[in-house]
């Protein structure tokens, strides 16, 4: 990346580049890290194509491009990463936000929509990026969060010191430290459901940076959820609804966990896999 060069140049070149090194969504990862080279959003890139870019932005862009090469997610790299458009810190203490696990946020948005909804509980927040999405989404709910992790609990805290809103953290497994609390309209939860064996065949880059306790669970990963749900039960109101982020092979042993509960249900994401179990109280 030597002489002169524009955002365009950049661009081409980086997107060639990650796309021989079977980057996924080449174009995209380039165009995050040269905005955040930049301190821009991404629409500026295409309003300002034939912009040039300095020689101290090319060289702190040149150091994001290895470190991506080398496995490193770029949501580290910048330390953002876009959820329910929204924008979120991430570190590698916490699980980088997955577009899929939007359908989890949007189903608890519909379901809070349907009645008076005024208590939801986020279990193992992480980022705290679906909590905090529900508080902005639903302004006038109470919204409470727990996660075992003191480290993803301190960005959790600045997530939602950033976006202006008031959640309720509490640090701890699971439900235990809210046993005491109030019962809930809604109770979600993304908790690491991969089981060991299939942890160890995870891409590199998943496996090497992002923390194993928000990804990985011994036997078939369920278990955490095995625990979860008789915890949710006694929490819910009469009513109220269970939401949980489950892989796409698990929906018929997940629905024999919640035979207790009623309109139970799996949930398919956009691609056609289930991906959401969903199960409500009895009134």
């Amino acid at each position: 990346m030597q002489g002169s060069w524009r955002i365009k140049d950049l661009l081409q070149w980086t997107t060639r580049y990650f796309s021989e090194k079977a980057i996924i969504e080449p174009r995209l990862e380039a165009e995050v890290l040269l905005a955040h080279v930049l301190g821009k959003c991404r629409v500026y890139l295409y309003a300002n194509y034939q912009a040039p870019v300095n020689q101290n932005e090319r060289k702190k862009f040149r150091e994001y491009i290895k470190r991506r090469i080398n496995g490193e997610p770029a949501a580290y790299i910048t330390g953002d990463k876009e959820f329910m458009s929204l924008e979120f810190k991430v570190s590698p203490a916490v699980l980088i936000p997955r577009p899929e696990t939007e359908l989890l946020v949007e189903k608890a948005l519909d379901l809070a929509g349907q009645k008076n909804t005024k208590r939801i509980c986020d279990v193992g927040t992480g980022s705290g990026a679906i909590a905090i999405s529900l508080a902005v989404y639903l302004p006038e709910a109470e919204i409470y969060a727990v996660d075992l992790s003191t480290a993803a609990l301190a960005v959790a805290r600045e997530n939602a010191q950033r976006h202006g809103i008031n959640v309720e953290f509490f640090e701890g497994d699971l439900m235990l430290p809210l046993m005491d609390q109030k019962p809930f309209d809604i109770i979600v939860a993304n908790l690491p459901y991969i089981p060991e064996d299939e942890y160890r065949q995870l891409d590199p880059g998943i496996r090497d940076y992002e923390p194993k306790l928000a990804l990985a669970v011994k036997g078939d990963g369920l278990d955490k959820y095995r625990t979860l749900i008789p915890q949710s039960y006694r929490m819910l109101k009469p009513g109220g609804y269970l939401l949980l982020e489950i892989a796409c092979n698990q929906g018929e042993r997940a629905l024999e966990l919640v035979k207790s509960f009623t309109e139970c249900e799996v949930l398919k994401d956009n691609t056609g896999q289930d991906r959401l179990l969903k199960a409500r109280k009895e009134k």
